[in-house]
């Protein structure tokens, strides 16, 4: 069999975690292959010749950031290597950190509620984050610098099947040999729970931060973002916001503080885009009307 050739490689970059779809372009590959990225073996799941070409689709390994190598191996039926019958594309394909792109999503999020908090509630707004870990005291109490004092808990994470999509989404993509079908897991969907804690050394004023809660949450049936802050042109997107059961007050506090929370929760966040399951040439085979005359009924 000829030597083995490399023409492209795409994606030309993805997670150093692994796992992303890899298609490799080339010329006489056997119906086996090994392919590596870096010296590591990938998990080939097919391999093909079409128009001319050799297609493999492979997931890619774990591996270190950095750029590397990838190489394609013949081997034969017996699962040996077939011996100088490998293509090697140098810089290939390139590990990157995985971007915690919905992480950002929520940073964003978190950021937007607690400017609207400053500018329709209170300005002396803080907050502290449960996400990975919670430092509020054993006795529940939250430091607060001065009074008045508003205090944003959370986000509490709870998985949401209403707004989750349970078919896995597709989308049309060009390949080396014209329009393919790319499939993704569905999203990991969930609501974000969070706590607004109020306190106040008066009671009047502790009633009027009350009222001022209820009408932020009632005014405030969503909140809106840009879907990337790069590029604006992409549009909005917006999740749906509702109070979260009931006020709770505590007039009696400690050193005549006097304090209440109320939970909101922000509905349908997904928390993963889901990854790439497969690729496959997409049907564009013109339709064909039948010109047949009907049958007749005697």
């Amino acid at each position: 069999m000829a030597v083995p050739t490399i023409d492209s490689v795409a994606p030309t970059q993805g997670p150093s975690s692994g796992g992303d779809l890899v298609r490799v372009v080339g010329t006489h590959f056997a119906p086996r292959v090994l392919v590596s990225f870096g010296g590591l073996p990938g998990a080939v799941t097919a391999v093909r010749e079409e128009a001319g070409q050799s297609i493999v689709d492979v997931r890619s390994p774990q591996h270190e950031a950095g750029t590397v190598d990838v190489a394609v191996q013949n081997i034969d039926s017996t699962g040996a290597t077939i011996a100088g019958e490998r293509a090697v594309l140098a810089g290939a394909y390139r590990y990157v950190r995985p971007r915690l792109a919905q992480e950002s999503d929520l940073t964003r999020l978190v950021r937007q509620l607690l400017r609207e908090l400053k500018r329709q509630v209170l300005a002396n707004v803080s907050a502290t984050v449960s996400v990975d870990y919670d430092d509020t005291p054993d006795d529940g109490v939250i430091a607060m610098a001065s009074l008045p004092s508003v205090v944003l808990s959370g986000p509490g994470m709870r998985q949401d099947r209403f707004f989750s999509s349970n078919e896995a989404p597709e989308e049309v993509v060009l390949g080396s040999a014209g329009p393919e079908l790319a499939r993704r897991r569905p999203a990991y969907t969930v609501d974000l729970v969070f706590t607004i804690t109020v306190a106040s050394a008066r009671t009047a004023e502790l009633l009027n931060l009350m009222a001022a809660v209820a009408t932020f949450l009632n005014r405030n049936r969503w909140v809106e973002l840009d879907r990337n802050p790069v590029e604006p042109g992409l549009g909005r997107v917006r999740w749906e916001m509702d109070a979260d059961g009931e006020l709770r007050t505590q007039l009696g506090g400690k050193d005549d503080v006097r304090a209440f929370t109320w939970g909101f929760v922000v509905r349908g966040f997904d928390v993963d885009e889901g990854q790439l399951l497969d690729r496959g040439r997409a049907v564009t085979e013109p339709r064909i009307e039948s010109t047949a005359l009907p049958e007749q009924v005697p």
